[in-house]
Order: C-alpha cells, then structure tokens, then sequence
C-alpha cells in the first residue's frame, strides 16, 4: 500500500514538474485599443467617412428628385388621362424603388471599402504584435479586446511596447465612423 501511495505521488510530481517546464510565457493586449490610436487608423476613418458622404449625397439627390416628382405627380394628376396617370405612377414606383437598392447597395460598397482600409492597419498592428513576441520570448498574446481572457496578469500587458513600436506619441483613440444611409434621412 504504501509503495502504491509512493508511485502515485512520484508520477504526480513528474507531471506537475513536466507542466512546470514546459510553461509558455503568454502576454495580452487590447487590440482594439491599439488601432483606434494608431494614425492610420485617422486617415483610414477620413476616408471611409468621405466615401460614406459621396453615397450620402447621391441618395439625397435621388430623394430630391422623387420628392420633386411626386409633388409635380400630385399637382398635375388630376387633370391627367389615367394612362398618363398610371405612367407617371409606374415611374414613381420605379424611382422608388432603384433608391431602395442603391441604398442596399451603398451599404454593402461601404462596408466593404471600411474593411478594405482597415486591413492594412490591423496587419501593421499584427505585424508590430509579431515582432513583440518574438523579441520578448511569448508564445501567445492573447487579444483581450474580444472579451475572452478571464484573468491577465497586468505585468504582460503588451500595449505600451506596441505604442512604442509603432512609434505612437498620441494616444487619444479615434472614434469609428456610422454612415447614414438610411431611406429619408439626410
């Protein structure tokens, strides 16, 4: 019994000391952070927030001319053959219509110039991140901007050696853009 109890607590310590040796060093960051101070992300955001005002304006000038043709349709209907009527009506409609899916549209065109400009950002990040672990001997960095890591040791908070990396003095972060492409607003 007792040589039972012995080999059982001999092959314990060989498999903490086993765990113990083979212990990775890990590090976390807040990438999200990270991002929305760096100044590409400033100039990626202006672009995005550009190309989200053209789209903007192409709508209100498409609901420009609906409204305008509307107000004319309700002016004039009454004195209008009903064939004539039914036309102006089916263009109307039709005009309503290739506004809905230009909005549809643009929405999509938006996300994905959004997604095109911020790739390059996350991969310098990325890049940076890469280069920090190999200099400081982890083996993984975990993002905890995603809400997954239950506990961090602050000590292996990677943030500020990126800033330094990037070569980041300012670090205010910048606010995301939110287009409003949606139908009667402008």
């Amino acid at each position: 019994m007792k040589n039972i109890f012995k080999l059982t607590l001999v092959s314990a310590v060989v498999v903490l000391c086993s765990f113990t040796a083979n212990a990775q060093k890990i590090a976390h960051i807040n990438l999200d952070s990270l991002i929305s101070i760096m100044p590409e992300t400033k100039v990626a955001t202006q672009a995005v927030q550009d190309y989200a005002k053209q789209l903007e304006q192409q709508v209100t000038a498409m609901q420009t001319e609906l409204q305008s043709k509307y107000e004319t349709y309700q002016a004039t209907s009454k004195d209008m053959p009903e064939l004539v009527r039914a036309s102006k009506e089916k263009e109307l409609n039709d005009l309503n219509q290739r506004i809905q899916d230009f909005q549809q549209q643009a929405q999509a065109d938006y996300q994905k110039k959004s997604a095109e400009l911020s790739k390059p950002v996350y991969e310098k990040a990325k890049k940076a991140i890469d280069q920090i672990a190999k200099e400081n001997g982890y083996k993984y960095v975990l993002d905890t901007s995603t809400g997954v890591v239950i506990y961090n040791e602050p000590a292996d908070d990677i943030f500020n050696l990126a800033v330094k990396k990037l070569g980041i003095t300012n670090t205010s972060p910048t606010p995301a853009p939110s287009p409003n492409l949606a139908p009667g607003k402008k």
